[in-house]
């Protein structure tokens, strides 16, 4: 990559870090820097939520995050000593992480740090930036000065992008001229992680709302407890010490909880706020830099991953040579994101500080009856756990793609499950070509852009009986994308020149009069060669999904995944045809067609644009 080329990341926190290994992964170098000295020793946030947990998984670091985690089974809501209300956690349907983990932000930075190694990236610590000069909209008009360590002067750098994951004070976002909107909390908010003997709860949160002031417990993997309060505000930064915040345990906790020492504690301030915009040029903010939150429900790590992760396949796709207004729909999707989780957390701290009696008495009861009526789970839990990426109005999903001859607007819902921007639910299938994963979800947690070809009910037949035509033909099944590259369920779809997929009739699709699985094959070598000559290539896979295995067995040359849909929970949306159905790396559905006009399908979708004219 020249210099002109660079993407520059400043800040390596877990915002940072996601950014920098979905880059990776889809082929994009970058420049990560910060001024620390090396990952995160402090624990500070410590909850991740499904949503975030998925963004993970995508990366291929949840499974190391869950071994050294403490699942939470709910919390509860306490007032006068006694319980008002509580969620419980693990109901989540379709997501291989039904209920939050707590995981300090040390190890989640240290696991991430890892995997940046593993990709081949790296970390210029003790690296700051010191200066950064944006004299315009253009990529070209962007330069910055470094502080690097040991070479006694500034380091003058001109990047092609510019993330700022820098945190609350960015000075990527000062130098941008973007405005931080918001408020700070009038109150102080005091932590200790630490040992506590007394009957603290095992597995659950505890908030302890009091007429001064709150208590939350959180059990601590591993052992231990972080107990969090909050007071007045006072100006002072310092650290509590154990016999202070032993005060106020005995304060607002329930009799005989006692601190016998702590490992860490903290002071600070907390600021609800939103950057105006997260883009400007080059120039995109991301994480903390963004936004930030109230400790409230654990939402800003968690946002800040998910920004990371958008924000790093969009990038990557639009290096790669897709259609730059790609990257406007990162602030449109992210900041209506950021600004929900603001919402919720700062809803959850104005609970907290309820001092009044009557209010403190409403409060109560509506706890109380929301728990009983289960609203509490049906509502608060999935809001934390930001599975819904609220994508309905993003201009990155344009749903269904207008048939040929017809007038072409923004899609709708389309047939059953199929809807813009949403995730589709997980479904169970038996995999037999290109593929080892067992379920639809297993399958994108490849992190990759997908087209899925669903070939509903058809009359059996033999599959390949069609007419004239050979399996194969021309070019070889193999090259960049191959079945295996990547992440589990690659299904080999990208390499140029793949398995004979180009013309009608390969792979014996024949002619008139040929079964509904002709079809699909059809279909979906057609979508592997717009596949293999587009832009995004070694970062997409092709899967044709159908009801039922097929009569011959499969095509081991195939330039595409294949697998039986065992609940035909989505094989059924594909009606008389096959349905093509593009799903972005983050597991959301971009567009959909239900004819065979791939080049109209490419048009629709930006990562896939440059083949239109190959494929038209």
């Amino acid at each position: 990559m020249t210099q002109t080329d660079t993407v520059l990341i400043v800040g390596a926190g877990p915002t940072g870090l996601t950014t920098a290994c979905t880059l990776l992964q889809h082929g994009v170098d970058c420049r990560v820097i910060d001024r620390r000295n090396g990952p995160a020793s402090e624990p500070k946030a410590l909850i991740l939520w499904s949503g975030a947990l998925e963004v993970l998984r995508r990366i291929d670091v949840a499974d190391s995050l869950e071994k050294r985690s403490l699942p939470l089974s709910g919390a509860s809501y306490w007032s006068g000593g006694r319980r008002t209300g509580g969620v419980r956690f693990g109901a989540l349907a379709d997501t291989a992480f039904p209920r939050p983990l707590c995981v300090p932000q040390s190890v989640t930075e240290g696991v991430l740090y890892d995997r940046l190694l593993k990709l081949g990236g790296n970390v210029e610590w003790n690296t700051e930036l010191a200066a950064a000069r944006i004299t315009g909209s253009t990529p070209s008009n962007v330069s910055v000065t470094l502080t690097v360590p040991g070479t006694g002067s500034p380091a003058p750098f001109s990047p092609r992008w510019l993330i700022g994951a820098d945190g609350t004070h960015s000075t990527v976002r000062a130098a941008a001229g973007i405005a931080f909107e918001g408020s700070t909390y009038a109150r102080d908010f005091l932590l200790g992680d630490g040992v506590f003997t007394g009957g603290l709860p095992e597995d659950e949160a505890q908030y302890h709302l009091t007429p001064e002031g709150v208590l939350v417990v959180v059990p601590l993997p591993g052992g231990g407890h972080r107990v969090f309060f909050d007071r007045d505000a006072t100006g002072e930064v310092r650290p509590l010490s154990d016999e202070e915040l032993q005060e106020l345990l005995t304060a607002r906790g329930p009799k005989g909880w006692k601190l016998e020492s702590t490992w860490w504690r903290s002071t600070f301030r907390v600021h609800t706020k939103v950057a105006a915009r997260f883009r400007e040029g080059s120039v995109l903010l991301a994480g903390d830099a963004a936004h930030c939150h109230s400790p409230a429900g654990g939402q800003g790590l968690n946002t800040g991953v998910q920004d990371g992760f958008n924000l790093g396949w969009k990038l990557a796709a639009v290096i790669n040579g897709a259609d730059p207004a790609l990257l406007d729909s990162y602030e449109a999707e992210r900041r209506p994101a950021a600004l929900r989780a603001l919402r919720n957390s700062d809803r959850q701290t104005r609970l907290w500080m309820l001092r009044q009696g009557p209010k403190r008495v409403l409060r109560d009861t509506l706890l109380k009856v929301a728990t009983a009526t289960g609203a509490l789970d049906r509502r608060i839990v999935p809001e934390l756990a930001q599975l819904d990426p609220g994508l309905e109005s993003s201009p990155a999903v344009p749903g269904e793609l207008p048939k040929p001859g017809t007038r072409g607007g923004r899609g709708g819902k389309g047939p059953g499950l199929l809807s813009p921007g949403v995730r589709l639910p997980d479904t169970p299938w038996q995999p037999l070509h290109g593929t080892d994963a067992a379920s639809l979800h297993e399958f994108l947690a490849a992190g990759r852009h997908t087209l899925l070809v669903l070939q509903g009910a058809s009359a059996p037949g033999t599959s390949g009986s069609g007419g004239p035509g050979t399996s194969g033909g021309p070019g070889t099944s193999g090259g960049p994308g191959t079945s295996g590259s990547g992440a589990p369920g690659a299904s080999g779809s990208g390499a140029p020149g793949a398995s004979g997929s180009g013309a009608p009739g390969a792979s014996g699709s024949g002619g008139p009069g040929t079964s509904g699985a002709d079809a699909g094959e059809r279909t979906a070598a057609e979508a592997a060669e717009l596949v293999a000559r587009s832009t995004v290539r070694s970062q997409t896979d092709v899967l044709l999904l159908t009801d039922h295995r097929p009569r011959g067995g499969c095509d081991p040359s195939a330039p595409y995944a294949r697998a039986v849909d065992i609940g035909r929970k989505l094989t059924e949306l594909a009606g008389a045809g096959p349905l093509v159905v593009y799903v972005r790396p983050d597991g959301a559905v971009g567009a959909w067609s239900s004819h065979r006009d791939l080049g109209r399908l490419a048009a629709g979708v930006s990562v896939l644009g440059a083949a239109v004219e190959s494929v038209a």
